[in-house]
């Protein structure tokens, strides 16, 4: 009976509340001395009194995986299944963090997507520190950021698969949700103009001193052209005025001049050195490829007699190993010499017949057979 969920409550995602954790999780917390001692008989009201207890969050820890208590108030919370008023009243809670993170863990299981973005993404806010037990006993640092990033973009959070719910741009795009807005944007927006206006001041200064400069020169020129025009009492200081005022001035000339002329012997040396360097290196281009084709012609023409050297050589060796024709050519004189000799009868088997043909074919007789 009290393993059992409250009859009232309502069914979660299409399946009872308690079926949200795992049944090897959930039955090592019914076995549980916490869960027997301190969880019994417990109501929503009471269930504060031992959420303000906690001092520490997690899964299960240890080699046989014992589940902490921060885990046995969530199992209990989603069998008796408090008032939504109630699990928010638990987020908004300043004073306990822990509190705070069970109403934020319990939303998280339970709550819609909306209701879960809209409630747990204000908690980004919250930077106190947290202690986490691990698996193998011993306690780690965390902050309430990083517990709340971890239940909206984990699939697991404190050995507890989570439901899946929509990503947030999803719901943006269908009006679901507005669009998140961080409390640091009012700053960003403030230094943002701020860097604006200092960008504007400098420009205005910058403008101010160069319209400063250009009126300054605009002075020194005309000064410059106003010079010569410069009277005196003395016509004789005058005319000396002006002639040295045109002695510098052709001297300044002439020295322009002649920095041209060195510019322009420096830019047509460089250029005809660099021409001469492309030329050479052209000219090196054009001997590598007519050393490279000459090279290929001997080689073809090597080759060439090569292979016909080497026809010739087969050719001989064909004749030369051709024994039956060489036989047929060489028989059909002997077998007329044969017919001649048959025709006489000197070559007749029985040398008694062979040697009285010889005599007779010497008398003009007809030979015995």
């Amino acid at each position: 009976m009290a393993n059992r969920t409250d009859p009232t409550a309502k069914n979660i995602r299409g399946t009872n509340p308690q079926n949200l954790v795992e049944k090897i999780l959930r039955s090592k917390i019914y076995q549980h001395t916490y869960w027997k001692e301190q969880c019994f008989g417990l109501t929503a009201e009471t269930l504060v009194d031992k959420a303000m207890e906690l001092d520490h969050l997690g899964g299960t820890y240890g080699g046989n995986r014992k589940p902490t208590p921060f885990m046995c108030l969530v199992m209990k919370m989603l069998q008796i299944q408090p008032e939504k008023d109630i699990v928010v009243e638990f987020i908004k809670n300043e004073d306990y963090k822990y509190v705070r993170v069970l109403g934020a863990f319990y939303l998280r299981l339970t709550g819609t997507d909306i209701d879960v973005y809209r409630y747990l993404e204000p908690l980004y806010n919250d930077y106190r520190k947290l202690r986490k037990k691990l698996t193998d006993g011993k306690f780690a640092l965390t902050h309430m950021d990083e517990v709340i990033d971890e239940l909206l973009t984990k699939d697991y959070s404190c050995d507890i698969a989570m439901p899946r719910i929509k990503k947030r741009w999803t719901l943006e795009t269908l009006a679901a949700l507005e669009p998140r807005k961080s409390v640091l944007e009012d700053d960003f927006e403030e230094e943002e103009e701020r860097e604006e206006n200092e960008q504007l001041d400098g420009l205005d200064n910058g403008a101010d001193e160069r319209l400063h400069f250009f009126a300054m020169a605009f002075k020194a020129i005309a000064g410059l052209k106003q010079l010569p025009t410069v009277k005196s009492n003395d016509p004789a200081r005058d005319r000396d005025y002006d002639r040295d005022y045109d002695k510098d001035y052709d001297r300044e000339r002439g020295r322009g001049r002649e920095r041209d002329r060195d510019r322009d012997r420096d830019r047509y040396r460089l250029r005809d050195e660099r021409d001469y360097g492309h030329g050479r290196e052209r000219e090196r281009e054009r001997e590598g490829r007519e050393r490279e084709r000459r090279d290929r012609d001997r080689g073809r023409r090597r080759s060439h007699s090569r292979s016909r050297s080497r026809s010739q050589d087969r050719k001989r060796h064909a004749h030369s190993s051709s024994p039956k024709r060489r036989g047929d050519g060489a028989e059909e004189p002997k077998k007329k010499k044969k017919k001649e000799r048959k025709d006489d009868g000197t070559d007749h088997p029985d040398p008694e017949i062979a040697e009285a043909n010889k005599l007779r074919a010497a008398l003009g007789l007809k030979p015995l057979k």
